[in-house]
């Protein structure tokens, strides 16, 4: 089931992020468009309220939180209602799909990549962001998890985990990006963004769709 009850309720909390961490929430998306072209014609699975598609030029954003989809519609985002396991796109649509902060959520990670896999055109790719749960950030989440009402339910992944599960379903060529080195409340500015994964608590995977 899509873990939609703290986003319908709590979407003022979750926005308030955004400001509270800007310096955070600003490395995040530099980090991510060091993956990403701008010319390419993309959609975001678990688009929230739009903050990464909107900057980050995704057309389309799949959500199955109303009110999320409410901010994203008003960033300029066309909005779809639908799960990650499931999405309700057509085949072969988008040059890159974005999956930022989310891959933690779904249900199931190789049924979201088979999906990914199907909207995606010939040499399409595929860019995820998360918390590494191996990494200081991801650790404190864990430990806080109870306290979070967004968390709560969330499981994390190690990027080693990640990668195994592209790997199963068929994403090839993977580049990594890495930002966040300090807790949140310590950061007053943009974090440094470096290639590869095991320093920064964010991770960036850019992975390429293995056209049959």
């Amino acid at each position: 089931m899509p873990k939609v009850e703290p986003f319908e309720k709590h979407t003022e909390r979750y926005e308030q992020w955004f400001d509270e961490y800007e310096h955070a929430y600003e490395s995040e998306l530099a980090a991510l468009r060091r993956l990403l072209s701008s010319s390419d014609y993309g959609v975001e699975i678990g688009v929230g309220s739009g903050r990464f598609a909107a900057p980050l030029g995704m057309a389309v954003g799949v959500d199955p939180s109303e009110r999320m989809l409410a901010r994203a519609r008003d960033r300029g985002i066309d909005v779809v209602e639908g799960v990650a396991e499931a999405l309700p796109l057509k085949d072969d649509a988008f040059d890159v799909a974005l999956i930022v902060t989310t891959i933690c959520f779904v249900d199931d990670i190789p049924a979201t990549l088979s999906e990914v896999d199907r909207i995606l055109g010939p040499d399409g790719t595929l860019v995820i962001g998360y918390i590494d749960k191996n990494s200081p950030l991801g650790q404190l989440y864990q430990e806080l998890q109870d306290e979070n009402p967004f968390y709560r339910d969330a499981v994390f992944v190690s990027t080693d985990e990640l990668v195994a599960d592209l790997e199963a379903a068929g994403f090839t060529d993977f580049e990594f990006v890495q930002t966040i080195y300090h807790e949140l409340d310590e950061i007053d500015e943009r974090e440094p963004i470096h290639s590869g994964y095991g320093n920064g608590s964010f991770v960036g995977i850019r992975a390429t769709r293995n056209s049959p």
